[in-house]
């Protein structure tokens, strides 16, 4: 659990977008933090406090006069036990209240009396949030250091289309993971490749592999959280990018092969995840192969580039790292695929212990030995492979 021991304050102002804010309590209190919610009183004529209580077991507050506090000072004893405070969703008004200090209800008055860092997820119609007011006041809250996640684009409950929408709450907990997360890689430019490739034999069928993307999805998330800035260059996939990160979307390994050498010269690491097909076809078909025609001649395979290698070998280029999925021989294998690439980490497993899954288990081989990792999900691996990397050029 990526939050685990955090302690929130989940501030909810007066919108439509109120709604989503109780899907992000329950997905904060799944990464295990400790929420705490406040509510304005125009909140509650959207989603009721019953159902925040209910999501976060505990009581919510909406009056800054709640007997429940001994001393009367719940904007102050709320604030002092967060480590921090996301207003989700923040209206217009909430925002204008919020850069010229007022203090005329709880969450108000929490905001302003806080010692802890505040985040604010803006929702409202596409043209107050275009209005000149709230542009003024948005850029007001960045200066004094506000962490603003969004507004995104899109259909409003309004029924116009435009920006104003609240992030949606997976969106918004990815953000807050990233803002906990130490930045080991701040001002790093990251490469990374991930997924199969699909070598076409004709319009319709093709040589590809079982890699499923989710480890070198996990990896780009991991370095993006840790402050890099990623560029995640991806064979098919059945999902999206992770919050933040850059995707070039390819099909064969040349295409895979002509991204990464279109981005790596200004990359800082590159990370090369990628289940790469060895080899292509050489004689595709422009037409699909037809069984009463006579069949499917014999394919001719041509061996591909070797990505990492050549990426590894160029002069002044970036920190490399290499993924060796092997069925046997781990160590061997991948210590020797290091060496003949020059690259100074490589991360192995056995295809039986993970490839394709959720679940996996890493050996890392450097220039100082072999750390095995402890078997874990991927999201968990893949932070460790970072902080790993993170270290080794720290040494350099």
């Amino acid at each position: 659990m990526e939050l685990q021991g955090k302690r929130i304050v989940l501030g909810v102002t007066g919108g439509i977008a109120a709604y989503k804010a109780a899907e992000l309590v329950r997905l904060l209190g799944k990464q295990g933090a400790e929420v705490q919610v406040a509510m304005t009183e125009g909140a509650t004529h959207f989603v009721t406090a019953t159902t925040f209580q209910a999501l976060s077991g505990k009581p919510v507050f909406t009056d800054q006069w709640d007997a429940r506090m001994p001393n009367a000072m719940a904007h102050i004893d709320l604030s002092r036990q967060a480590d921090l405070i996301l207003v989700a969703p923040a209206s217009a008004d909430f925002i204008a209240r919020a850069v010229h200090g007022f203090a005329d209800d709880l969450l108000a008055t929490m905001v302003l009396a806080r010692e802890c860092p505040l985040m604010m997820a803006p929702a409202m119609n596409r043209q107050m949030w275009e209005n000149p007011a709230t542009q003024r006041n948005v850029a007001r809250l960045v200066t004094d250091g506000v962490h603003l996640l969004g507004p995104a684009s899109g259909e409003q409950a309004c029924g116009e289309v435009g920006a104003g929408r609240m992030l949606e709450p997976d969106e918004i907990l990815e953000e807050v993971i990233a803002f906990f997360t130490p930045k080991v890689l701040a001002g790093r430019k990251v490469l990374i490749t991930a997924g199969p490739t699909f070598e076409a034999i004709d319009p319709v069928r093709g040589i590809t592999n079982l890699s499923s993307g989710r480890m070198g999805y996990a990896v780009a998330r991991a370095a993006r959280c840790a402050g890099a800035r990623v560029t995640l260059v991806s064979g098919p996939v059945g999902f999206g990018p992770p919050q933040g990160v850059d995707r070039i979307s390819v099909t064969s390994a040349l295409d895979m092969h002509a991204a990464v050498m279109a981005q790596a010269a200004g990359a800082d690491i590159f990370i090369a995840v990628a289940a790469v097909a060895d080899y292509r076809v050489a004689n595709v078909a422009e037409h699909k192969f037809k069984k009463d025609a006579g069949g499917m001649p014999p394919i001719e395979l041509v061996e591909n580039p070797d990505i990492l290698a050549e990426v590894a070998a160029l002069k002044d280029g970036p920190f490399c790292v290499g993924f060796a999925a092997e069925s046997r021989n781990l160590e061997a294998y991948a210590q020797a695929k290091r060496r003949k690439k020059n690259i100074p980490l490589i991360a192995g497993n056995l295809i039986q212990d993970g490839f394709g899954g959720d679940d996996n288990r890493i050996v890392l081989f450097d220039d100082n030995g072999t750390h095995p990792l402890t078997p874990a999900p991927k999201s968990v691996i893949a932070r460790q492979l970072v902080a790993h990397i993170a270290d080794l050029i720290g040494k350099d």
